[in-house]
């Protein structure tokens, strides 16, 4: 397999087989994420990409998931898409489900029956991420479309078919608009009613321009206790129709798997303890991307 640049997967894609078929982002601006600076965004070509599909088919026959890595893929133009999945049913029959990032920019670009054709050519998940259902804090760190549209791609994504997984910021709001962000993002989760939501916790990263606006003071990012707020708010506003809520990424305080709906009050409960100082927080030291 031939990888370049920053390979970056969902955590749930840990044991999946990564294919690259893009190098880094076609966005690339929002103001939180250092993960593709200085990356110029493109498609890798169809030689490279049938070369990994084959050697994956040699070396990979105990792996059932495959992730198309690139920081959107789902970019990707739908006829050389089809050729990556079709390649993948032929060569990987083993292979039950594939994943990919996609943006709400990129899905939009994509008709609800090329979404349908996708589904049909293998593609079984489609990783989002809205960060935030609040729209003052989206057009400050600069994330492509506001929470409507992020969500109406959200619902297209499910009405083909597809599983839903959305991906939201804890903190980026900042101190002052916390409860707002919180708020705002439970309720665009409600509207959206994805079968999983993974709640990561903001870690400003030195090569982004919202840590130089930390590092000015014009931006203040939540302590842990604020975080904890922010994710309590968060779930209470969150409303899933069955689904998971999970903030057990390392880079949470406090890890949390929900079920909902029947496991909020629960975990609620879980994070009250943890704000009275009965359950121990994540150290700083432990906690990463």
């Amino acid at each position: 397999m031939q990888y370049e640049g920053t390979i970056i997967r969902p955590p749930n894609e840990a044991g999946s087989i990564l294919l690259q078929v893009a190098v880094g982002c076609s966005h690339n601006k929002c103001t939180f994420c250092g993960a593709y600076k200085g990356e110029r965004f493109r498609i890798k070509d169809r030689e490279t990409v049938s070369r990994d599909i084959a050697s994956a088919a040699r070396q990979c026959g105990d792996q059932r998931r495959l992730f198309l890595c690139g920081g959107d893929a789902l970019v990707l133009p739908q006829v050389w898409l089809l050729e990556i999945l079709g390649q993948i049913r032929a060569q990987l029959p083993w292979v039950t489900r594939v994943g990919a990032y996609g943006s709400a920019k990129a899905l939009g670009l994509k008709s609800d029956a090329e979404l349908a054709e996708l589904r049909g050519a293998g593609l079984g998940i489609v990783y989002m991420g809205l960060e935030s259902g609040d729209d003052e804090t989206l057009v400050r760190v600069c994330k492509h479309g506001d929470s409507q549209a992020i969500v109406q791609q959200g619902l297209r994504v499910k009405q083909a078919g597809l599983r839903l997984s959305v991906t939201v910021l804890l903190g980026l709001a900042g101190s002052g608009r916390s409860s707002i962000h919180a708020r705002a993002t439970g309720e665009a989760l409600t509207r959206m009613d994805p079968q999983h939501v993974g709640a990561l916790t903001l870690m400003l990263m030195e090569n982004t321009p919202l840590y130089a606006d930390w590092q000015r003071g014009e931006f203040e990012l939540p302590d842990a206790r604020g975080m904890l707020l922010e994710l309590r708010e968060m779930l209470i506003h969150t409303t899933l129709s069955r689904g998971l809520f999970l903030a057990n990424h390392a880079s949470n305080y406090l890890p949390l798997k929900v079920r909902l709906p029947s496991g909020k009050q629960v975990a609620l409960e879980w994070i009250d303890r943890a704000l009275a100082g009965g359950v121990s927080l994540k150290s700083e030291h432990l906690r990463g991307l």
